[in-house]
């Protein structure tokens, strides 16, 4: 919010002046906390904090994959507010984060036909899909790959692979006998202006 001489910055009054992703604006002054914690703010606070963890090994990924997202917010925190929406279940194992739920990237570049991926006798994760070129898509943006051991937190990926004229990629998971991928895929606009809204692959034991 703007005053007579610009941004407010810091306290005044009941309002404290701030500003994210350049664009300012008042929050009210917050009071000294009173009352117990409720088992529904306890409940918040553990999705929080395990959303932030699960996302933890993907920070330069989802920067990729969820960059521009809206005007307020980009980014991990933007990668993060997808998951707390959309990625958690509650079954006979508790609460907990569904990987086939997860957005990895967000945007509105067209995905091609066909994306699909196998797993090579190598440890490679093969990367397929319709080369063909689409009306209003380009023919060099780049597939973005990832598999992710949510188990053991480990991540392998690429934001910059093979263009899409291509139709193939291959992401090695060599070295890595004994774990447990969930697979997911994107694309990346030429320009790097955008980015398609990422697929989940499956889950692939190495």
């Amino acid at each position: 919010m703007h005053g007579i001489n610009g941004p407010i910055w810091g306290k005044v009054g009941t309002v404290v002046g701030s500003s994210r992703n350049g664009i300012p604006y008042l929050k009210a002054r917050s009071k000294g906390r009173t009352l117990t914690v409720s088992e529904a703010e306890l409940a918040n606070r553990k999705k929080f904090a395990a959303a932030q963890a699960w996302l933890k090994p993907l920070r330069d990924f989802v920067r990729e994959g969820f960059r521009g997202y809206s005007q307020r917010s980009h980014g991990f925190i933007a990668a993060k507010s997808s998951l707390l929406k959309n990625a958690f279940v509650n079954d006979a194992k508790g609460m907990r984060i569904d990987p086939a739920l997860v957005k990895v990237s967000s945007g509105n570049i067209a995905l091609p036909e066909d994306l699909s991926v196998k797993l090579l006798e190598n440890a490679e994760l093969e990367f397929t899909w319709n080369p063909a070129k689409k009306d209003k898509v380009n023919d060099e943006d780049q597939i973005m790959m990832l598999a992710y051991d949510v188990e053991l937190v480990e991540a392998l990926y690429k934001t910059t692979g093979q263009f899409r004229k291509t139709g193939s990629d291959t992401l090695s998971l060599a070295g890595n006998r004994g774990k447990n991928y969930h697979v997911y895929a994107a694309f990346n606009a030429a320009d790097r202006s955008r980015q398609s809204e990422s697929v989940y692959l499956g889950e692939f034991k190495i």
